[in-house]
């Protein structure tokens, strides 16, 4: 799971908090896609923390939370017992073919 912020001393605050708290971060440059100016790039931070007290952190620093991806790389949506349904592979007929 990553935070990302738009503040390097932001990241570096939000990571500190979570090393005293006995988890794991590391503050890395997350590169965005089509943004050609180095400075511009946020701040990530990847830790194993759980996901609540990174969504504090980013709240506080006004950053956002990036979750992973589903750890199969398997399409699918959550359910709301956060289960991942599979998806359908073509659409669906409505009418009878003839």
């Amino acid at each position: 799971m990553r935070g990302i912020f738009f503040d390097e001393d932001d990241a570096r605050a939000a990571a500190s908090v979570l090393v005293r708290g006995g988890f794991s971060a590391e503050v890395v440059r997350e590169r965005l896609a089509g943004e050609d100016d180095d400075e511009d790039h946020p701040w990530a931070i990847v830790t194993d923390a759980p996901e609540i007290q990174l969504e504090m952190l980013v709240e506080t620093y006004d950053g956002w939370l990036d979750r992973d991806e589903d750890p199969d790389g398997s399409p699918g949506a959550p359910d709301q017992a956060g289960l991942v349904l599979p998806l359908p592979d073509a659409p669906r007929r409505i009418k009878r073919p003839e």
